[in-house]
């Protein structure tokens, strides 16, 4: 029974993403041409193609016979938008922030995450350039990981008014309707951080509280969020639509539309709540003007 082994499969998975991170450092420090292509507007390189390959080949072999699905940016066909037939389902951005990955800001990350009928089991996020993984298996609380094994517990921060967060942001990746909603929020400060894998490493090292999406001609994917979502949880944090509801992935469309909050907790209820308040007060705004 998978459910019986997840300390199993997430022990051999946080290997494979170590040496997937390995992969993204040597295209990052090295000369190897990164091969940018566009893949419908956005950037994809050669390090995206070699950590995906890699990650995918360690797990063909490692769980050779198992009855996972595979569910990867890098493969999923977005024409056709199915979901895949199997209870478990790995999830996988083998280079979320691929633009940061070119800037060179190091602020990119390696997404896994393995689902049980659409809702994340395990989940790990390594940040290459800070030497740490951050990994959690449901109900078991969220740990950080360095290179040379050691590993300690880690939980976002206990501040409980809207007035004191810090929120933290894309530096690109936004429109006109959240920019003008995020104004409108008072939050303490604000800081600005490139793939989302490493804007929620942000809320659990304490450094920020919230992050905000929401999707306008574009959404974010499955594979920007499942793994994140769960190492911020079952930190203390939540994560979910500006409605409360619960996050599902492998439903076919791998689009997350809408608005989406993750926070460190104590507030989520009431940021979702003024959030859609604002939109609501923008969009008759906007409407007004034209």
């Amino acid at each position: 029974m998978i459910e019986n082994r997840l300390d199993e499969i997430c022990a051999i998975a946080r290997e494979v993403a170590w040496g997937a991170a390995n992969v993204l450092r040597s295209f990052y420090r090295g000369e190897t041409d990164l091969n940018i292509k566009d893949k419908k507007g956005d950037p994809v390189t050669a390090a995206d193609m070699a950590a995906n390959r890699y990650i995918l080949d360690n797990f063909a072999a490692k769980f050779s016979g198992e009855p996972f699905g595979y569910l990867s940016e890098e493969t999923y066909d977005l024409e056709k938008m199915e979901a895949f037939p199997q209870d478990w389902v790995w999830i996988i951005d083998p280079l979320d922030g691929t633009r940061d990955f070119i800037e060179k800001t190091g602020q990119y990350a390696v997404h896994i995450a393995l689902t049980y009928q659409g809702r994340p089991q395990i989940g790990i996020v390594v940040i290459p350039e800070t030497d740490k993984l951050y990994y959690a298996i449901k109900g078991q609380g969220t740990k950080v990981e360095r290179s040379d094994g050691t590993t300690t517990p880690i939980t976002a921060s206990p501040r409980n008014r809207i007035e004191d967060l810090v929120l933290v942001a894309s530096w690109s990746h936004r429109n006109p309707r959240l920019n003008l909603m995020l104004e409108r929020i008072p939050f303490s400060d604000r800081k600005f951080v490139g793939s989302v894998g490493c804007k929620v490493s942000t809320i659990l090292e304490q450094d920020t509280d919230v992050y905000i999406s929401l999707s306008g001609k574009s959404a974010p994917k499955d594979w920007d969020f499942a793994a994140p979502e769960l190492i911020l949880t079952e930190a203390g944090g939540q994560f979910t639509s500006f409605e409360g509801k619960t996050l599902l992935y492998n439903q076919g469309d791998v689009n997350q539309w809408g608005g989406l909050m993750a926070s460190n907790g104590p507030c989520h209820t009431d940021l979702y709540t003024l959030a859609s308040k604002l939109l609501t007060e923008i969009d008759a705004e906007l409407a007004a003007a034209e």
